[in-house]
């Protein structure tokens, strides 16, 4: 079967490439892997340009098989042109069905770290920015847009690239704009928070931008609060002076504290470095007569000073924290 198969590629009608290309899908890993190397990557590649939507679906779906689980592979396909043919795919191509392939193939190719400086070379990572925050995308494209320009910038020299296109922008408007406790908000807040982590600059002058992370805190799933507190605190650490009155301005103590007390491990740790951040802790330590209920309510006055007030329903939660703080 494999030898068919090559054979129908190399040499066969367009017809039989299509049948060819349906098969190989089909073969087992260790198949593929074989026929990986007698040269079926070029014209796949080649079928990949046609204007018949059948045969960019079925290319594109061979393509992926081929790439999927093999690194050789990957790197074979970005070397042979395949970003270039799926940037144009990505901007000229109406089916869904094809865009979504694209997208996943993308995923995979960016997933090899060899692949990752060739890849950021072209206008792929401006193309992604614009297509995540796509209204006609689907949720399963935009992950995978997400989840690309993820691998992407865990290079260090990839980052500015990925700012510059304005990704802290779009990921803003996708938390923004979606349920934020989605798989998609967490995704884009991950992402965010990642370039945050390495250009923590990159969201000043974006307006709205701590009322869109404020508002994941207080309704987003665990690990959406998890990173809207960290980009917080990747924020307020870089420049505390000027940060830290904006934070407070836009109501982000309820949520912090709730988090501080039943969010991940990892949000609150976060959450309780943000909390000292946010306030000066030097005056809270509990001096031997003093009370908890006038540390907490201490607290209280510094933070109406801001212009926040917290519910009583918070009082609880403002306890438990200066206790977790104070040992």
């Amino acid at each position: 079967m494999e030898e068919i198969v090559v054979e129908s590629l190399l040499r066969g009608n367009r017809e039989a490439q299509i049948e060819a290309a349906v098969e190989l899908s089909n073969l087992s890993r260790k198949q593929r892997q074989k026929v990986a190397e007698r040269d079926i990557i070029s014209p796949l590649l080649s079928m990949l340009q046609s204007q018949d939507s059948i045969t960019t679906e079925v290319s594109l779906s061979a393509l992926l098989s081929l790439a999927f689980g093999s690194e050789r592979n990957k790197v074979r396909i970005v070397k042979a042109g395949a970003v270039q043919m799926l940037l144009e795919i990505l901007q000229t191509e109406t089916k869904m069905v094809i865009v979504e392939l694209a997208m996943a193939f993308l995923l995979i190719l960016s997933s090899c770290n060899r692949n990752k400086i060739k890849i950021a070379s072209t206008r792929l990572i401006q193309l992604l920015v614009g297509l995540i925050g796509h209204d006609q995308l689907t949720v399963q494209a935009k992950l995978d847009g997400i989840a690309t320009l993820h691998n992407l910038s865990t290079l260090q020299q990839i980052v500015p690239l990925v700012v510059a296109s304005g990704a802290p922008y779009a990921l803003l408007q996708v938390i923004n704009s979606c349920d934020k406790s989605s798989e998609l908000a967490e995704k884009a807040a991950s992402l965010l928070e990642n370039i945050v982590h390495h250009s923590p600059e990159s969201i000043s002058g974006i307006t709205g931008a701590i009322e869109v992370l404020v508002e994941a805190i207080e309704e987003g799933s665990a690990q959406c609060k998890e990173h809207a507190v960290g980009i917080l605190l990747g924020v307020c650490s870089f420049d505390r002076e000027t940060n830290r009155g904006m934070i407070l301005r836009e109501g982000v103590m309820p949520g912090l504290l709730q988090v501080s007390v039943d969010g991940t491990r990892r949000g609150k740790e976060m959450a309780r470095e943000l909390l000292l951040l946010l306030r000066d802790c030097s005056g809270y330590v509990i001096k031997d007569k003093q009370s908890k209920i006038e540390i907490v309510e201490q607290i209280m006055r510094e933070i109406d000073q801001e212009g926040e007030r917290i519910p009583g329903t918070m009082l609880k939660l403002v306890e438990e924290m200066i206790s977790k703080l104070s040992t």
